[in-house]
C-alpha cells in the first residue's frame, strides 16, 4: 500500500510545478494571447494582399511579439527569412522616388523612407548612404544635419552568435568626414554673406539697425555649423567682437551702443563681456539722469500750476467781495 503513494505524490508535485510554470508564463495571459493572434491574422492578411509595405510592417509586428510562437509557429521564421530582402527592395523603391530620410516610423502606406527600411533590417552602411544623400540634398537644414551627426546614438551591430551580445555600432570615419564638409561649406557661405551685411554698420541709424539684425543672425547660424568643425565656433564669435568695435567707433554711440552690446554679448570673449558691462552701466546712468530730469520738470509744472490756481482763487474772492456775495 505505501508503494502506491509515491506515484500519487509525484503526480501531485508535477501538477503543482506545471501550475506554477503556467502562472509565470505571461504569454498565457488573455491580452497577450489576443495580441499574438491579432498579429498572426494581420500577417496572413498582408501576405494575401501581396502589398510589400503592408507585409514588411506585419513582419515587424510579428518580430516584436514575444508570444507569437505560442500561437503561430511559422510567423517568426517567415519574418527572419523575408524581411532583409523585402526591406532592401522597399528601400530601393523609396530611394528612386527621392524619399531618402524621415524619422517617421514604418507604416503600410508606402511612404516610409529608404533610410528607415535599411535601418530596420540592420544595414547601417546603406542607411548612412541614403541619409548622406538627404543631407546633401538639403544642405542648409540644420536639424537634418544634427540627426545625421548623432545617428549612431542607440545603434548596435549584429548579435554575436557565441555570446548573444551586441556591441554599439560606430559609423565609418568617411561618413563623419562627409558631414564635416557640409558643415564647413555652410559656415563659409554664411561668413561671406555676413561681410556684405556688415557694410551697413557704418551707415545711417536705419541702415545700422537692419544690418545688425542680418549680420548677427548669420554669425549665430554660422557658429552653429562651426560647432561640428574641429576649430569650433571661435571665428564667428571673434568677428562678432569686431562688429561691436566698429559700431562703438561711430560718432553717435549714445544712440547705437545698444547694437554693439548685442554683438558683444554673442561674442562672449573677456573683452566683449567687459564692453557689454560698460555699455549697460552707461545705459543705467543715462536712464537715471532722464528719470531725475523728468521728476524735476514735473515739479516745475506742478509748482507753476499751484501758483496760478492761487492767483485765480484770490481774484475770484475779490470779485465776490466787490459784488457783495
Amino acid at each position: 500500500m505505501p508503494s502506491l503513494r509515491i506515484p500519487v505524490y509525484s503526480m501531485m508535485l508535477l501538477a503543482l510545478t506545471t501550475s506554477v510554470a503556467q502562472a509565470d508564463d505571461i504569454c498565457l495571459g488573455h491580452e497577450e494571447k489576443n495580441a499574438a493572434l491579432a498579429d498572426s491574422a494581420a500577417l496572413q492578411k498582408a501576405e494575401q494582399s501581396g502589398q510589400q509595405a503592408a507585409m514588411f510592417a506585419a513582419y515587424m509586428r510579428v518580430s516584436a511579439n514575444e508570444c507569437i510562437d505560442r500561437y503561430d509557429k511559422s510567423a517568426i521564421g517567415k519574418a527572419k527569412t523575408n524581411m532583409p530582402k523585402l526591406g532592401r527592395d522597399l528601400a530601393k523603391a523609396a530611394e528612386a522616388k527621392g524619399n531618402f530620410y524621415s524619422n517617421e516610423s514604418i507604416g503600410a502606406d508606402g511612404r516610409t523612407s529608404a533610410f528607415r527600411y535599411f535601418e530596420t533590417i540592420g544595414d547601417h552602411q546603406e542607411a548612412n548612404r541614403v541619409l548622406l544623400k538627404a543631407v546633401q540634398a538639403k544642405s542648409e537644414d540644420v536639424r537634418l544635419f544634427e540627426a545625421a551627426w548623432n545617428i549612431d546614438n542607440g545603434r548596435y551591430g549584429p548579435i554575436d552568435p557565441g555570446t548573444g551580445s551586441r556591441q554599439p555600432y560606430n559609423s565609418p570615419t568617411g561618413f563623419r568626414q562627409d558631414l564635416v564638409k557640409v558643415a564647413s561649406a555652410n559656415a563659409d557661405r554664411l561668413m561671406k554673406a555676413e561681410e556684405k551685411d556688415a557694410q551697413g554698420l557704418t551707415g545711417t541709424i536705419g541702415e545700422l539697425g537692419k544690418s545688425t539684425m542680418q549680420s548677427l543672425e548669420k554669425l549665430q547660424t554660422a557658429a552653429k555649423w562651426m560647432t561640428f568643425l574641429p576649430g569650433g565656433d571661435k571665428p564667428a564669435k571673434d568677428r562678432a567682437e569686431l562688429r561691436g568695435d566698429t559700431i562703438m567707433k561711430r560718432p553717435d554711440p549714445t544712440f547705437t551702443q545698444g547694437q554693439a552690446m548685442m554683438y558683444y554679448k554673442f561674442s562672449g570673449s573677456p573683452k566683449a563681456k567687459d564692453m557689454a558691462a560698460q555699455i549697460e552701466k552707461r545705459g543705467e546712468k543715462s536712464q537715471q539722469a532722464m528719470e531725475k530730469a523728468g521728476e524735476s520738470l514735473k515739479k516745475t509744472f506742478t509748482h507753476k500750476g499751484e501758483s496760478e490756481q492761487q492767483q485765480f482763487d484770490k481774484k475770484k474772492a475779490d470779485l465776490e467781495k466787490e459784488l457783495g456775495f
